[in-house]
């Protein structure tokens, strides 16, 4: 059923925030790990750029690509952990025996991933340019395009960990925290794809990360237009691609684990 019931999206998203702000854990997790993240990876930086081993633009890079990185991985688990809490606190059969439609289901992941990814993102602006005088808005109307695309990477990547839950169990959860790890090396978010070996370079530009890492480098770097334009052209058509795969792989596994009865046996 693909009808959206607003008010039901929004009680959604409210139980969501109940949740997390009932754990201060789960918040630790959110804000924590991303700004200790830039913490050492920009001092590292900063110590390189001042003992003379890396240009200053280096330090700009790493601090923007530990800013983007966190976007697309706070949008994936906001998908995949928010199903995976679902199953722990056996609430997912409350949920898909009440009124609500997966559509709505999905939809209220989503918004929490936004609210998530915009939550950390100003944190870790505010730190960088505070820290280490980066200027996230030096990238101009760049910025809200490559947010976007590393948004929407983000969803269908959680869209497809939660169909492998689906599929094979809580043997699979551990899916939902390794596999933006498992892309970080392909996506080129600290250096450009030319450094990979060349069988890596192939597999690289076949994902819309790729594009927006080295879009965000040629913005910093005062690169063409043209060029910038047409990393986020590419990387929105491989996100418009990569999504309608895993919207239709991710509803097959949910209606072939409702036929088996296999959902209410991952719960219970």
């Amino acid at each position: 059923m693909l009808s959206v019931r607003l008010d039901r999206v929004f009680a959604l998203c409210y139980r969501y925030f109940l949740v997390l702000s009932r754990s201060s854990f789960r918040v630790m997790d959110i804000v924590f790990w991303p700004v200790m993240d830039l913490l050492v990876w920009g001092f590292v930086s900063s110590y390189f750029a001042k003992s003379g081993g890396v240009m200053s633009p280096a330090v700009s890079f790493l601090v923007g690509g530990i800013i983007f990185f966190n976007v697309l991985y706070r949008a994936q688990q906001s998908i995949s952990v928010s199903f995976l809490e679902d199953l722990w606190s056996r609430n997912l059969l409350s949920i898909f025996v009440s009124p609500i439609t997966v559509a709505e289901f999905v939809s209220a992941t989503y918004a929490v991933g936004v609210a998530q990814s915009v939550m950390v993102t100003i944190i870790m602006s505010l730190m960088a340019s505070l820290l280490y005088a980066f200027d996230i808005f030096s990238m101009s109307w760049y910025l809200i395009p490559l947010f976007v695309n590393l948004l929407v990477m983000g969803w269908w990547l959680g869209l497809g960990t939660t169909g492998f839950i689906l599929r094979y169990g809580y043997q699979a959860e551990a899916l939902a925290w390794a596999v933006p790890f498992l892309l970080q090396p392909v996506s080129a978010v600290f250096y450009p794809v030319a450094v990979l070996p060349t069988a890596l370079q192939a597999v690289a530009w076949l994902l819309p990360s790729t594009y927006v890492f080295e879009g965000m480098r040629n913005i910093l770097q005062g690169g063409s237009d043209s060029t910038s334009t047409m990393y986020l052209i590419k990387a929105s058509v491989f996100n418009l691609f990569y999504w309608t795969g895993t919207v239709l792989f991710f509803g097959k596994m949910l209606s072939r684990a409702r036929e088996r009865g296999s959902l209410a046996k991952i719960v219970v």
